[in-house]
């Protein structure tokens, strides 16, 4: 059923009575007269329709109407306003970057009728596509599947625990953010979490950076400073890149982690320090020791629980929920009025390998957001090519490509909850477990598939190989 709750904000007395013809017309309608009350009224309930009737704006108004417009929480706002006001550069931006659409007065009903009709169809559209994706979860990872639930579970493991940790996996894979959760999950959360990045410090001042230094200690060193491991007291350091730290300064590294004592330079005696280390390296450090890059007694040292941060290609089904969340991110920095991707966007996002990994899905959301010029992004914004299509396909295999996709998206989008994805297409659970094996699709283990679940696995393509969308 449609939901017909709507805000109605009146700034202007030129058009008196929206509110009771709306009321008259089955919409469940709030009033506000000023931008304070509908601030309070949107903290108290979710309008999936606002609607702005403001004659000609003050000029600077802009700034409060936007801010009023972002806190609504995703409610779709249409405009009312004297055709005056479409002269404010300010405010054509903001309905630009932020309505769904507008009239001018004076009103013709029919018309504001239709457009508050569609505004909630859409804003009933959005709600259902993106039930889940409203944050990072309490650790601040971004994903329902398997592999990320897997990692989850580590990180809580290890969290409750002292020991290092050694964090592994590509550039761009997220190993500084499952660093922080780990911190965020510790004993030690309300203590500092400081982030190094070792191979970003000149290898001359890479000691007194960590360690610190007394005053008088060298040329230059006019006072006394903390190292980043000092600063980390109490909390965490976080060493990225550790397989670029000098050999000299892994001895010194290997002694702080033996004693928990520093030496600053210049200094003549040790300091105790209470930091946790958590290390992490896209370099497999066991090569490098064998390589004689790396010393064995801190790669052990450092090895106790090591976490191996998974590539995005092997939890492809998060993308859309990530891509989402990045979409989230980007349009709260600035204005904007991109409200989602389009379906070609989402393959060609799905039909990806992301070397670059999360980075690079968040860069290139950040992107598109600055680029495009619609309101849903399209892969070309993305500066992705369309997820490929066999050249000369009949009609027959054209349907069945579509279909195949419209059920694995719907599927991924809803986190594998059966039940959900069935509602969705329009069609029965079993008419989707049916179409599920007649495209050799099945859930990963453990998916909220609903009651009567199907048989776990991978999504399997028609020809038995793992669909071209993405695996794990």
């Amino acid at each position: 059923m449609l939901i017909r709750n709507l805000l109605c904000v009146t700034l202007t007395d030129s058009a008196g009575g929206v509110g009771e013809h709306l009321l008259a017309q089955g919409w469940r309608v709030a009033q506000a007269t000023d931008l304070a009350a509908a601030g309070r009224m949107q903290a108290q309930q979710r309008f999936p329709v606002s609607l702005l009737i403001i004659g000609t704006p003050l000029a600077g108004s802009e700034h409060a109407l936007e801010a009023c417009v972002k806190a609504s929480n995703g409610s779709e706002w249409v405009a009312v306003c004297n055709r005056e006001a479409l002269e404010s550069p300010g405010f054509r931006d903001l309905l630009l970057n932020c309505f769904f659409d507008h009239q001018t007065l004076p009103l013709v009903w029919h018309d504001l009728e239709l457009v508050l009709e569609h505004a909630a169809q859409r804003a009933m559209l959005r709600s259902r596509q993106h039930p889940h994706v409203h944050a990072a979860d309490s650790l601040g990872l971004v994903g329902q599947g398997p592999v990320i639930t897997r990692l989850r579970e580590q990180i809580r493991k290890v969290a409750a625990t002292e020991a290092p940790v050694l964090l592994g996996g590509e550039s761009g894979s997220g190993k500084e953010l499952a660093a922080r959760a780990i911190h965020r999950c510790s004993h030690r959360a309300a203590g500092p979490f400081v982030a190094v990045n070792c191979g970003a410090i000149a290898p001359s001042l890479i000691y007194s950076e960590l360690f610190g230094h007394e005053r008088g200690a060298f040329t230059g060193a006019s006072s006394q400073r903390h190292g980043l491991i000092e600063a980390a007291n109490g909390g965490t350091i976080f060493l990225d890149e550790i397989g670029d730290l000098p050999l000299e300064l892994q001895t010194s590294l290997l002694r702080f982690l033996q004693e928990k004592t520093i030496t600053r330079v210049g200094a003549v005696r040790s300091l105790p320090v209470d930091a946790r280390v958590v290390a992490a390296s896209h370099q497999d450090l066991a090569e490098c020791v064998a390589m004689g890059r790396f010393r064995e007694d801190l790669f052990y040292r450092l090895n106790v629980l090591p976490i191996e941060v998974p590539p995005l290609r092997r939890h492809m089904e998060d993308v859309p929920m990530l891509a989402e969340y990045f979409l989230q991110r980007c349009a709260v920095k600035g204005k904007t009025r991109v409200r989602g991707f389009n379906q070609q966007a989402m393959a060609a996002m799905m039909a990806h390998t992301w070397p670059g990994n999360v980075r690079e899905l968040y860069n290139r959301v950040q992107r598109a957001v600055v680029m495009t010029d619609q309101r849903l992004i399209g892969p070309a914004d993305l500066g992705l090519a369309p997820a490929d299509r066999p050249a000369g396909i009949g009609l027959d295999a054209a349907r069945t490509l579509a279909e195949r996709d419209a059920i694995f998206l719907t599927l991924t989008r809803v986190g594998h909850n059966v039940t959900r994805a069935a509602r969705e297409l329009g069609v029965s659970r079993m008419t989707l477990y049916r179409l599920m094996d007649k495209h050799s699709m099945s859930l990963p283990s453990g998916q909220g598939a609903g009651p009567g679940a199907g048989p776990s696995g991978l999504p399997m393509g028609s020809s038995g190989q793992a669909a071209a969308h993405g695996t794990f």
